[in-house]
């Protein structure tokens, strides 16, 4: 199988990769990930998945477009503010789907699978709808098994690691909830 492979974050696409990679899939990373802010946080994440690709070599494409605009006007335009998690699913493997039609991979897929803190009903309707619109599969993988072992191999690594989802809206609730304050 041709797979393109959104990653949001080289700790969680560790695990993930390797996993496909025992199955017989080689994957070609995919770096696409406006919605994570602020820029100095998007940048870290980039350059960790930058880093793990030279580690370990996997063919990369990256789409490096720092998003903090548009992430913001599509939730803006949103008239339920507790849909913000499926736009942000929705923009991230709309792109990845559109690119895999584009270069002719046969599937996509994401290493958002991996974390428990993720909506994987969501991840995997909303995958199905885009797969279907550019015609490439959908690749539904439950990786949530190997998330504390991605976590590990990244830390040994010397990657850098997130305390957040990603969006500005997960950051300051990461830091609210630390200083036991709501929003």
């Amino acid at each position: 199988m041709n797979l393109l492979f959104h990653c949001c974050c080289a700790p969680c696409a560790m695990a993930s990769v390797e996993s496909l990679c025992g199955k017989g899939i080689t994957p070609t990373l995919f770096w696409y990930n406006p919605n994570i802010h602020p820029s100095t946080e998007y940048q870290s994440r980039r350059d960790a998945l930058l880093a793990f690709a030279r580690l370990k070599n996997p063919p990369l494409e990256a789409v490096d477009e720092y998003g903090l605009y548009l992430f913001m006007q599509d939730i803006d335009n949103e008239t339920e503010f507790g849909k913000r998690c499926d736009i942000c699913y929705r923009g991230r493997l709309e792109r990845t789907a559109a690119r895999a039609a584009e270069l002719g991979f046969d599937a996509f897929g994401t290493s958002l699978l991996i974390s428990p803190y993720q909506q994987h009903d969501a991840i995997h309707r909303i995958g199905n709808e885009v797969a279907e619109q550019h015609g490439v599969e959908f690749l539904y993988r439950d990786f949530r098994p190997l998330f504390r072992e991605s976590q590990t191999q990244a830390r040994a690594l010397g990657l850098y690691m997130q305390k957040y989802c990603g969006c500005i809206f997960s950051e300051a609730d990461r830091y609210a909830e630390k200083a036991g304050k709501q929003l």
